[in-house]
């Protein structure tokens, strides 16, 4: 694999880090456009979201192999169910309490960082790991404490702050 298809600063360089002298290309249109797309040759490889192939039902594809990552090689971005204020309180229902809680975490260092999809970040909660990758400092893997999630603005500016990002 040389080229890798992906308009993701994060992907992009989570990638080169851990295979130096890969070379990247943009690519667009939805799943299917793109799949199709790299099935036809237009690049090696690209990656996308397992969550987002799960929710369409795709587990294969012609011409194509699916190798996924694990956390600790590319830290994932966060999925996030957005609605109109007024239907905010029904649809609450559908939400889990731990994935709210994660997600909470991760939007604490996101404003801090001020930090949008063309920037190389990327936040990760499982259970009572942080798993962050920035370009500055690389992939880390950080415990959190219970306090923290109670806190999470403030435990995500400690750890900022630890690591020379603010």
């Amino acid at each position: 694999m040389r080229t890798v298809a992906t308009d993701s600063p994060r992907r992009r360089m989570q990638l080169a880090l851990r295979r130096p002298g890969l070379e990247f290309t943009g690519i667009r249109g939805n799943v299917e456009t793109r799949l199709k797309k790299i099935a036809e040759g237009a690049a090696d490889a690209t990656v996308l979201a397992a969550a987002g192939l799960a929710r369409l039902g795709i587990a294969a594809w012609p011409g194509l192999e699916f190798h996924p990552f694990e956390r600790d090689a590319m830290v994932p971005g966060a999925i996030a169910l957005q609605c109109r204020t007024a239907d905010a309180a029904r649809l609450a229902a559908a939400l889990d309490a731990a994935t709210a809680r994660a997600v909470g975490m991760e939007r604490a260092f996101q404003t801090l960082l001020g930090g949008g999809c063309h920037t190389a970040f990327a936040a990760h909660v499982a259970a009572e790991t942080l798993y962050l990758f920035h370009e500055k400092v690389g992939q880390r893997t950080i415990p959190l404490l219970p306090a923290d999630f109670v806190a999470a603005r403030a435990a995500a500016a400690r750890i900022l702050r630890e690591l020379g990002l603010i």
